[in-house]
């Protein structure tokens, strides 16, 4: 079998669905783009014309807002697919895509995936819940900002970095974001995370290494997320 049966991308999404016969023809019509830290997977507006699996490497998904800052709304790693909701509602891009760190990506025609689509019925239902899955996480995020007060949302954020990311060998967080990114992830001023971030420092929730973040009490930033 292909590269394509053994790609984490097809365990983890809705590309699990697909049978051997599928999977090749999957392999045949992909074509895989390496995307340095910093370029563009796609942007926002473009019509992307099928969909993006992320093979390795961290990407983020962004907007840029009415005061023209690029905020990030979400934060992809391998095994996710981009892409899709524009797909199937065959509009332009609502968000951009670009690399955080060095990626590899595989295109997937649109073509093919309405062929998977119309002949795959797991595949569609998969594909539907993962776009669901996307409005519900968008839908919390948008909770979280009402109910949630800053500094908590900063302790969420830092937790999901860890939870979902990991961290290098010397304990940072492998994540490496600006603190431009990590305000607007948070929905604050740049100014305000730099001063949350120095009072975790020193509270000892976190040790701040250069520009890299250390989580040293996780317990204690569950303990304040978890806040009512």
């Amino acid at each position: 079998m292909n590269k394509c049966d053994q790609c984490i991308v097809r365990q983890l999404s809705s590309l699990k669905a697909l049978n051997k016969e599928e999977v090749v023809k999957l392999a045949n019509s992909k074509t895989t783009h390496k995307i340095k830290k910093g370029e563009a997977i796609f942007e926002e507006g473009e019509v992307t014309n099928g969909v993006f699996c992320v093979k390795d490497g961290i990407g983020k998904l962004s907007k840029l807002s009415a005061n023209g800052k690029d905020q990030i709304v979400k934060l992809v790693k391998s095994g996710e697919l981009l892409g899709q909701r524009s797909m199937i509602s065959n509009e332009p891009a609502n968000l951009s895509a670009k690399a955080i760190a060095d990626m590899e990506v595989c295109f997937i025609p649109k073509s093919e995936i309405i062929h998977f689509f119309n002949n795959n019925n797991q595949f569609s239902m998969n594909l539907m819940q993962s776009v669901c899955e996307d409005l519900k996480d968008s839908e919390n995020d948008k909770i979280a900002l009402v109910q949630k007060t800053v500094k908590q949302r900063l302790a969420e954020t830092l937790l999901h970095l860890h939870d979902a990311f990991g961290e290098n060998t010397d304990k940072t967080l492998k994540v490496q974001l600006t603190r431009e990114e990590l305000a607007g992830m948070i929905g604050t001023a740049t100014e305000s995370c730099i001063r949350l971030l120095s009072d975790f420092n020193k509270l000892e929730f976190i040790e701040l290494v250069g520009k890299k973040i250390v989580l040293k009490n996780i317990h204690s930033l569950k303990k304040l997320a978890e806040q009512l």
